[in-house]
């Protein structure tokens, strides 16, 4: 319980606030009319790409289908999904029933695994530390050590099996990932840092809202890490993908894992695979769980665009940092590229007139912020590629705050 001391304002879990029965959500959760949900759930007419990995254990000509696929998707996506991927359907069924056994337990038993803001590792609800933050409509529990509940009363076993599931499916994409760049079969897995990579889980809730469509369940952002594995609940839609403009609602496939590029691939690749922007939605019917499972590089290991991926025509866009530097940036919460946007394009408008606040500004700025608004095209025709050889595309390893943060 000592852990709820170090948050900023007392936490209030969004699983008691749907059980008490209220018929309207608290001002907290109520996001500006901008970031609201819109009621049409998303463009119904697109689809993230699903692929089937069954292929990679065919002939040649099947393999590189599927590897052309994948690189499609990264490329055009940043998401998609995979069948035929060697999982188990039955322990991926009682993984599912350990955890929600797990947000079924009695208040006072899941306090006893309740989070901090210095790690997040454990039971939780708000993410970030500022007050007064608009909050998400959901709880979650994490683990950075050891992917499973295992201190609490349910059987972690499933959920260290699926770990092991899940480093082995990781490590079979990060070849995949790796041959469709052209790079060598292991050169990607070698950027990361070996095999000593970084393996965390996210068990996200999300229970009834009386007014879903006035609040989300997790604000727009991209994930830092390296890729994320998404076992989505089997009956419930709520993760939504930026297609451009529009949000596009994904569509679970039976059996499937979603998949999608963080922001350190996106790093390593150059920006030539995309580290996408998501959100999540809630209803007022039915509750959600989802499990994401974060495949991250090694902590202390520079990461920076492969060499063979950087040419004249296309300069490194990112200098070399920690994961441990990026998740600095990234610890206070998400704050979603749109946020990010605005000041990155105000700042572009202060350099017109003074170029060392260019620099020093744009050092704020993701790089999917970048990618997504296609502004080093800008910055260069603006400004020259001496400006991209300094220090204006770095990643940054703080984070200014900014009003619409949320």
């Amino acid at each position: 319980m000592d852990c709820l001391q170090e948050w900023p304002e007392p936490v209030v879990h969004v699983q008691a606030l749907s059980d008490s029965g209220l018929t309207t959500i608290p001002d907290p959760y109520i996001k500006p009319p901008s970031e609201r949900p819109s009621s049409d759930k998303g463009v119904a007419t697109l689809h993230i790409p699903v692929i089937d990995l069954g292929g990679l254990a065919e002939g040649s000509a099947e393999c590189r289908a599927t590897i052309c696929a994948v690189a499609d998707a990264c490329r055009s996506w940043g998401f998609f999904q995979v069948v035929n991927h060697g999982v188990s359907p039955d322990l991926v069924r009682k993984v599912r029933e350990v955890w929600r056994g797990f947000f079924r337990l009695p208040m006072a038993e899941k306090q006893a695994y309740a989070n901090n803001p210095r790690t997040y590792e454990g039971y939780g609800s708000r993410v970030g530390v500022e007050k007064g933050a608009v909050l998400d409509w959901g709880d979650y529990f994490t683990s950075t050590s050891s992917p499973s509940p295992s201190r609490t009363k349910t059987n972690g076993r499933p959920c260290l099996l699926l770990a092991d599931e899940m480093v082995k499916l990781c490590g079979t994409l990060m070849k995949v990932l790796s041959i469709s760049l052209g790079l060598a079969v292991d050169q990607l897995q070698a950027a990361f840092g070996g095999d000593d990579v970084g393996a965390c889980l996210r068990v996200n809730y999300y229970p009834r809202c009386p007014q879903p469509e006035l609040t989300l369940g997790l604000s727009p952002h991209s994930d830092p890490g390296g890729l994320t594995v998404l076992l989505a609940d089997d009956c419930v839609e709520g993760l939504q993908v930026r297609r451009g403009d529009d949000w596009v609602t994904v569509q679970p496939v039976a059996g499937a894992f979603i998949v999608n590029i963080g922001d350190q691939i996106q790093i390593l690749s150059n920006a030539r695979y995309k580290s996408v922007e998501h959100r999540v939605t809630v209803n007022a019917a039915q509750e959600r769980l989802s499990l994401a499972f974060f495949y991250n590089p090694r902590s202390d290991w520079p990461i920076a665009p492969v060499g063979e991926l950087v040419t004249p025509q296309r300069p490194p866009l990112y200098q070399a940092t920690t994961f441990d530097e990026y998740r600095m940036h990234v610890r206070n919460g998400p704050t979603g590229k749109t946020h990010e946007i605005k000041n990155y394009r105000y700042a572009l408008k202060r350099g017109q007139s003074s170029p060392g606040i260019l620099v020093s500004s744009l050092s704020l700025a993701t790089p999917a912020t970048r990618l997504l608004c296609s502004l080093e095209e800008c910055l260069l025709e603006k400004h020259g590629k001496q400006l991209i050889s300094q220090n204006t595309l770095s990643i940054p390893l703080h984070r200014r705050k900014s009003p619409s943060k949320v």
